[in-house]
């Protein structure tokens, strides 16, 4: 295929970049920053007119995408005012999306996000391994945008039958070099009970990525996309009792499984995450 990937410059844009052309796939940048070259436009993602011409064609370098890879964002929230950290992610992604209708471009994967899962997990999680099944839950700006983001894929899908789009909550997004820091978390189990303690590699988020691209379907779904552990050395279900007493185990779980379910995720698109913190310490 013809992926156009935004946020390429990024910790998971770039993973996905290289992930995506070592699957045989032409894979075109699009970021505000980048390094210049032949496979990369810069581009505001918040003008639609850059968007829808970048989209219809740039040059002899961009034209007949087959997908679009949507992961520009302001990825966290903190980092700018909430009023305009919503205005501009759903913005951008209000304009990929319309840019692929108006382009032809039948197929959108784009980066939604755990924290619609509840996340800080102040209050508890309804159960665990959660999944996909239980209620999204936003808690600030980012989280609500991403819930919007959900819905206006959800109902285009309705309008639009040739555009096929698929979300992914990808967890807390690290790379090999982030991981030393995991061995500061092992003595207090609380620091990362915000998201049930997960993670997802970068290199395993591209492969969901991947997944999404090559999988057909009917209707917009979104998945989990979470590392097969957590980032502690201690067993999940002693996790789970000692910071969330009386959250029940919707089923067993094995040693340092993770407790964002991933099963929708390997059922239906063929996840299947690689990589270990504890490969890199």
């Amino acid at each position: 295929m013809r992926i156009a990937v935004t946020g390429s410059s990024g910790k998971l844009g770039r993973a996905a970049v290289d992930h995506l052309r070592e699957a045989g796939h032409d894979v075109i940048g699009f970021d505000s920053t980048g390094e210049r070259g032949p496979d990369f436009v810069q581009i505001d993602m918040t003008d639609y007119g850059q968007v829808a011409d970048a989209v219809a064609g740039v040059e002899e370098r961009v034209s007949g995408l087959d997908a679009i890879v949507h992961l520009a964002a302001t990825p966290a929230p903190g980092i700018r005012p909430d009023t305009a950290l919503i205005q501009d992610n759903l913005a951008m992604t209000i304009n990929v999306v319309q840019a692929a209708r108006r382009a032809g471009v039948p197929r959108i994967v784009h980066a939604s996000s755990e924290t619609l899962l509840g996340l800080p997990l102040t209050e508890a999680p309804p159960y665990a391994p959660i999944d996909e099944a239980a209620e999204t839950r936003p808690n600030f700006m980012y989280a609500i945008g991403k819930h919007l983001e959900e819905e206006l894929a959800r109902k285009i899908m309705r309008v639009e039958a040739a555009l096929t789009i698929t979300g992914l909550r990808f967890s807390n997004v690290k790379a090999p070099e982030d991981y030393a820091e995991f061995e500061s978390w092992q003595d207090d189990a609380s620091v990362r009970r915000w998201n049930l303690w997960g993670y997802i590699d970068r290199r395993d988020g591209a492969h969901a990525i991947e997944r999404a691209l090559v999988t057909e379907r009917s209707r917009y779904e979104s998945y989990i996309i979470a590392a097969a552990d957590t980032v502690m050395r201690r067993d999940s279900a002693d996790l789970l009792a000692e910071e969330f007493p009386g959250v029940e185990l919707a089923r067993p779980v094995t040693g340092r499984e993770t407790l964002l379910s991933i099963e929708k995720a390997r059922a239906e698109l063929g996840y299947s995450p690689q990589h270990s913190w504890l490969d890199h310490v």
